[in-house]
C-alpha cells in the first residue's frame, strides 16, 4: 500500500514538472520528495490512529466440564463424533442405578411406616384429651363433695376427718387435672410439628425418597444444551469421581462466533460499541467478513491484584498491556466449516477521518491474500 502511495505521488511530481516546466534543482526534488515522506507518513499516522489494526485476535467459546454427581460404574456410553451435533437432553452416559434404585425403594418403604407413626400420635393425642376430660369431671364431683362436707362440718351430722378426706381427695383431683393438661399438652407437640402442612416425621422421610429419587435421575447424564463433546475418551466400566478437579467431558456449547481483539491503548479514544469492523482468517485466505464492534472491556487483566503476600515489583508496571475489544461477525461463515478458537485479524473503521479507512481496507485485503503464502518444511 505504501508503495502504491509513493508510485501514484512520484507520478504525479513527475507530470506537474513536465507540465509546469519546473527545473530539477537541488531545492525542488528534495522538496517533491520531502512532501512524498510527510504525506505518507502523516496519512499512515492517521489511518492507524482512527481505524485502527491488530493481528492479535480470536475467537472464545464456552465450555462445561461434565461432572458426575454421583459415584457409581458407567454401565454405557453414548457414541459420539467430534462433529457431531448434541441436541439438549440427548443422554451422554449413564452409571449403574443398581444401587440408588435400591436407596429410593426403600425410602418409599419407609413413608407407610412414617403414617402408622403419625396415626399412633393421634390416637395418643384423643387419649390424653378424653383422660383430661375424665379429670376435669372426676374434679368437679370432688370440688362438690368437699364443698358440701365443709358447710356440714359445723352441725354436727360429719366429723373434721371426713372434711379432711374430701379435701385431700379434691386436691388429688386437680393434681391429676394438672397431669392430664400436661400430657395433651406433650401429645399436640408430638402430633401438631408440621412443615407446610406436613408432620415432621413424614416430610423427613418424603425429603429423604426425594434426595434419593434425585440421585436415580443423575445416573443418566444429559447434554445441557446445544453442542459438541469434542474429545470422548469414557469407556463402559470407568468409575466416576464427584471430584470437580477430575471431570469426564468437555461440552462445547453451540454458540455464536464471538471474538476478542487486543488493540494498542494509543486508540482507545477512538474504539467504542457500533463501530464498523472487519475480520479476516489464515484459514480464509483472499475473503473479508464484515464485523461490529460489541463493546470495550472495562478492565485489562495483566495489572489485576488481589489480596495476597505477593509485592508487585517494576514488572507489573513494564507489561505493555493490551485493550480487549470484543466483535462480533455479521456475515454467516458456517460454509467454511471454522473450528471454534480459529485465530484472525481484525480492523475497526471508526467514524473519524473516515476517508482514510479506505487505505485500511485495502491494506486488510492486501494481508487477506498474503495468507495464500507460507512456508512450512
Amino acid at each position: 500500500m505504501e508503495l502504491m502511495i509513493l508510485v501514484i505521488y512520484a507520478s504525479v511530481c513527475v507530470g506537474i514538472f513536465k507540465l509546469f516546466k519546473i527545473p530539477l534543482t537541488k531545492w525542488s526534488v528534495p522538496t517533491a520528495i520531502l512532501g512524498g515522506v510527510v504525506l505518507l507518513l502523516s496519512m499512515l499516522l492517521f489511518m492507524n490512529y482512527n481505524h485502527p489494526h491488530t493481528k492479535l485476535t480470536t475467537q472464545y467459546y464456552v465450555t462445561t466440564p461434565v461432572l458426575a454427581d454421583l459415584r457409581g460404574r458407567i454401565i454405557e456410553v453414548t457414541p459420539t463424533r467430534a462433529d457431531q451435533l448434541i441436541k439438549k437432553g440427548e443422554v451422554l452416559f449413564k452409571i449403574d442405578p443398581e444401587p440408588f434404585q435400591a436407596a429410593v425403594d426403600m425410602r418409599k418403604a419407609e413413608l407407610p411406616a412414617a403414617d402408622q407413626g403419625l396415626a399412633s400420635l393421634s390416637a395418643d393425642l384423643s387419649a390424653a384429651k378424653s383422660s383430661l376430660e375424665e379429670a376435669r369431671v372426676r374434679l368437679k364431683q370432688r370440688g362438690q363433695e368437699y364443698e358440701r362436707y365443709r358447710a356440714l362440718s359445723g352441725t354436727g351430722a360429719v366429723t373434721q376427718s371426713d372434711v379432711d378426706i374430701a379435701n385431700r381427695e379434691y386436691l388429688a383431683a386437680k393434681a391429676n387435672v394438672e397431669a392430664s393438661t400436661a400430657n395433651v399438652q406433650k401429645a399436640q407437640s408430638s402430633y401438631g410439628s408440621a412443615i407446610n402442612g406436613v408432620h415432621t416425621s413424614v416430610a423427613a422421610k418424603e425429603a429423604a425418597l426425594r434426595q434419593a429419587q434425585f440421585e436415580l435421575d443423575s445416573t443418566v447424564v444429559r447434554a445441557p444444551t446445544d453442542g459438541h463433546i469434542t474429545q470422548n475418551f469414557l469407556k463402559e466400566g470407568m468409575m466416576t469421581s464427584t471430584l470437580p478437579l477430575r471431570p469426564l467431558m468437555t461440552f462445547v456449547h453451540q454458540q455464536d462466533r464471538m471474538y476478542v481483539a487486543a488493540f494498542r491503548q494509543n486508540s482507545l479514544l477512538r474504539l467504542k460499541a457500533g463501530d464498523e469492523a472487519e475480520l479476516i482468517f489464515p484459514a480464509i485466505p483472499g475473503k473479508v467478513f464484515k464485523a461490529e464492534v460489541v463493546g470495550v472491556l472495562p478492565t485489562i487483566g495483566e495489572h489485576e491484584v488481589q489480596p495476597n503476600g505477593i509485592l508487585y515489583t517494576q514488572k507489573f508496571i513494564d507489561s505493555s498491556a493490551r485493550t480487549m475489544v470484543q466483535l462480533k461477525l455479521k456475515e454467516d461463515v458456517s460454509a467454511y466449516h471454522l473450528p471454534f478458537g480459529t485465530t484472525a485479524e481484525a480492523a475497526v473503521y471508526t467514524e473519524h477521518a473516515h476517508h482514510l479507512a479506505m487505505m485500511r481496507k485495502i491494506l486488510l485485503r492486501m494481508n487477506s491474500w498474503k495468507n495464500y503464502l507460507y512456508l512450512d518444511h
